[in-house]
């Protein structure tokens, strides 16, 4: 038992640290796809995300989201209290029948935490204040993830329906991705991105970053999805990441294909955010599917992207990355799959896979529109457009992340 302990142990913190790597991933994805001008704006966002996120999720996150709920209670809300303390035995609680330590699945679920507010971050970069963005996400992280995480994960109603979300298709990406919907409504659009009815371009300024970055992301993804099986059980893990790592490949081919068909480019961006529709797409269910029907999932989840990207353009809404098409659009897909793909296929999990999109759907749109809609008429969400021109590198933090020595020669 004790040997057993160690390996799941050990397992469990490798993923902790895969999952942390994530951040740098999304950091250069983000700046990559973004204009040289905002770049430190953007990696002060992330870097913020990740030591809030872990803050916020130990001071009460953690318990307001595996709360303990007891028979007869409704599922919904409950809290634990301030802080973290382990049980008597160091051991987790029930659900990770595998064991390992208490401290391990307080980190491991602490760096799910902030990627939440992560994707938000690349759908309103370069016109988002910083200050309001950092309010928003203080409170989304420390709130609403942790609510929604109780109600499957914490063991509330929706686990009770039945509604399945393996490692967070609807309850990690679709809660940022509704969240990031609704900001850049209230953001409105970058300068210049649509003149007379027409979408233009803002090319991002580094693309080699941006490919790094999805590499970096898919590696992460192993932890992401491994560790979900919260064990080290040989057969399962190997499973999930064979999985994953078929969709991810899937979904990058799909997303190629589709663009390649409905634009007449070869366009890389398009490509790179395939792969991680892909993943998001196989994050609900990974450890369900067999191999043929993650490389469904991951085919689907890339056309999904390059047509949600398009209707975003169509609706005038600017996201700079891709992230509501990837992280929105595929991971309602990813939960709706596990109800036709997989053991749990059937029409009765299917419409239970689609109550629960709908019910985290509806509290993710409500909330973040009253934290938004609260901050843009108190603090204001935008900055100023002689701001945005210059570059919020230079408006708001005095610096550049690319200075020109000769400037400073004497």
């Amino acid at each position: 038992m004790e040997g057993l302990l160690t390996i799941n142990n050990v397992w469990m913190m490798i993923c902790t640290g895969l999952v942390f790597f994530m951040h740098l991933g999304f950091s250069l994805l983000e700046i990559g796809l973004t204009r040289q001008k905002n770049t430190i704006n953007i990696l002060f966002k992330n870097i913020f995300i990740i030591c809030m996120g872990l803050l916020v999720y130990y001071i009460g996150g953690f318990n307001l989201m595996y709360p303990g709920f007891e028979e007869g209670d409704l599922g919904i809300l409950k809290f634990a209290g301030f802080g973290i303390d382990a049980p008597e035995n160091g051991m987790t609680a029930a659900y990770a029948s595998g064991g390992y330590t208490w401290w391990t699945d307080f980190l491991f679920q602490g760096m799910f935490a902030a990627t939440a507010a992560t994707i938000v971050s690349g759908a309103v970069a370069e016109r988002i204040k910083l200050t309001s963005f950092m309010l928003f996400s203080l409170i989304y992280v420390g709130l609403v993830y942790p609510i929604v995480g109780a109600w499957k994960w914490g063991g509330g109603f929706l686990d009770k329906l039945g509604f399945y979300d393996f490692a967070g298709s609807t309850l990690v990406h679709s809660v940022g991705g509704w969240a990031a919907l609704v900001a850049i409504w209230l953001l409105g659009a970058r300068l210049g991105k649509f003149k007379n009815g027409k979408s233009f371009a803002i090319l991002g300024h580094n693309i080699p970053f941006a490919t790094a970055g999805v590499l970096i992301l898919w590696l992460g993804w192993f932890g992401f999805n491994g560790g979900s099986v919260l064990s080290a059980d040989p057969t399962l893990t190997s499973l999930t990441l064979v999985t994953t790592c078929l969709a991810a490949a899937a979904g990058g081919i799909g997303a190629l294909v589709t663009s390649f068909i409905k634009n007449k480019n070869l366009d890389l961006s398009m490509f790179l955010n395939g792969i991680l529709g892909g993943l998001v797409g196989i994050t609900a269910g990974a450890d369900q599917m067999s191999p043929n029907e993650s490389l469904i999932i991951g085919l689907i989840a890339g056309a999904i992207v390059v047509f949600a990207v398009s209707l975003l353009d169509k609706l005038k809404l600017d996201d700079p990355v891709g992230a509501i098409a990837v992280h929105l659009g595929c991971g309602i897909w990813g939960t709706l799959a596990v109800g036709i793909f997989g053991n749990m296929a059937g029409t009765s999990q299917f419409l239970t896979q689609l109550t629960g999109v709908a019910i985290i759907g509806a509290f993710c749109l409500i909330s973040s529109f009253l934290i938004l809609f609260t901050i843009k008429k108190t603090m204001g969400l935008r900055v100023t457009k002689e701001e945005e021109i210059e570059g919020l590198d230079s408006a708001e933090h005095g610096m550049s992340a690319y200075p020109d020595f000769r400037l400073n020669q004497h």
